[in-house]
């Protein structure tokens, strides 16, 4: 009798198209942007590494291990590489499957994984209006003053070391959420040119519907209506990126119900993490016989709100009510996911009494990377400490950065170095040059 364990089988992997693992010439032009390759300088840590890997398990020839797991949530998955790559390997597409393989086989399952998992993927993020209860919970928390006296006597001591450690990126939540802020729909003071529907998001419309609001308010200044459907859903980055499929797919079904397609101009995102991963919806779809064809309108119309400004022309801004210097970071799901650069910059620079100063490694992540500030704390404490000595190079007493997962990181790592900079989105500057006419 055979008593030796058979190892688990890769099946995305083996069964995705094989041109896309075979797209990776292995010619080296990833490795100078990929932070872990960086920190490391071994090979199977940068993209070239881990896509011969995922090649060999494909092939047969390597086994589904929890070194591989391991290795495959080392990844921050900032996607610099696919900015770099001269052959376009869809990086994000391998790495996605592959870590699917990796929660499907459990080759990393704990006890305890398995409970915060449950708990926050499967339940809450599943749930809005229990992540709304939730966030209601932690504003009275924050807002009576228990977490700071906690803070200030030193009663998370007491704590685990790892929640001890989380407690201080706990996200400032907003009094009112994005439904109390924005109506079903507004129209602006003009005849609108264009009609478009508004993502409020998650964590954004828990920690930044004040960002939320600010959007509206920018779409109205430039002529849109705007259609925001009530208590939204997460997007599903979180279960998309994190090997959840399933449950990805279950949420992107409800976002596209949530709008009338053909009603909408455009679909917009203010959140970069959330919209990468929103213009996938097609390819997330693509086996959906009743969502399939839905799914490709609604990548054709989802925008990031400055790329949605930048093609239809920014209705010029008067000036700020006082002068303003600010450093942009580009939030990697923005810069590499969406290839939207330019455009933020662009924005900010047409604003009249508005200073923009250039960012050393602008594009280098800075250790959000959706919850890998949480799974992986030692290296995207090193990243974090190095895109705040960038910003603080630049002298500037402001940084505006488009994603909710970037502006906690940078608030926290700003508030450790004892800075008084200000971190802000885009659009909220924008906002705030609008409403001085």
């Amino acid at each position: 009798m055979n008593n030796c364990k058979t190892m688990p089988e890769a099946k995305r992997l083996e069964t995705l198209d094989y041109s896309i693992l075979q797209q990776c010439m292995h010619c080296g032009m990833c490795l100078p942007t990929c932070p872990t390759y960086d920190e490391t300088g071994l090979e199977r840590n940068s993209p070239r590494g881990r896509i011969s890997l995922m090649r060999a398990i494909a092939d047969g020839q390597l086994e589904l291990t929890p070194a591989f797991g391991e290795e495959m949530y080392y990844c921050l998955g900032c996607l610099a590489c696919t900015t770099a790559c001269p052959a376009g390997v869809d990086y994000a597409d391998l790495f996605e499957n592959a870590r699917a393989d990796i929660e499907d086989a459990q080759i990393l399952d704990t006890k305890e994984r398995r409970f915060w998992r449950w708990l926050a993927v499967k339940t809450i993020f599943m749930r809005p209006r229990l992540l709304r209860a939730i966030g209601r919970v932690m504003w009275l928390y924050q807002s009576s003053g228990l977490q700071a006296l906690l803070r200030r006597i030193g009663a998370f001591r007491l704590l685990p070391r790892n929640l001890r450690e989380l407690e201080p990126m706990a996200p400032r939540i907003q009094r009112s959420f994005s439904d109390g802020l924005i109506a079903r729909e507004e129209v602006p003071a003009e005849p609108p040119r264009f009609r478009v529907g508004m993502l409020t998001g998650c964590v954004q419309d828990l920690a930044f519907s004040d960002v939320n609001r600010d959007t509206v308010d920018v779409l109205l200044a430039n002529g849109c209506s705007v259609v925001t459907p009530r208590c939204q859903a997460c997007c599903g980055s979180l279960h998309g990126h994190n090997g959840e499929t399933a449950l990805a797919e279950e949420l992107a079904r409800r976002a596209i119900d949530q709008f009338d397609l053909d009603e909408v101009d455009a679909i917009i995102s203010n959140a970069g993490g959330c919209g990468s991963h929103l213009k996938h919806y097609g390819r997330l779809l693509k086996n959906d016989p009743d969502y399939a064809a839905k799914a490709a309108i609604w990548d054709s119309k989802l925008k990031d709100i400055h790329e949605w400004l930048d093609e239809i022309g920014l209705a010029p801004p008067p000036a700020l009510p006082e002068p303003m210097t600010v450093t942009y970071h580009d939030s990697c799901h923005l810069c590499h996911g969406q290839g939207v650069s330019r455009q933020p910059r662009d924005l900010l620079k047409a604003v009249p009494n508005l200073t923009l100063k250039p960012l050393a490694e602008s594009s280098w992540c800075c250790g959000s990377a959706g919850v890998y500030n949480i799974t992986q704390p030692e290296q995207a404490g090193k990243l974090q400490k190095r895109k705040v000595a960038n910003i603080l190079q630049t002298a500037a007493p402001n940084v505006a950065t488009a994603n909710p997962g970037c502006h906690l990181q940078l608030q926290t790592g700003l508030r450790i170095e004892g800075s008084d900079t200000i971190v802000h989105h885009p659009v909220s500057i924008l906002a705030r040059a609008y409403r001085n006419r």
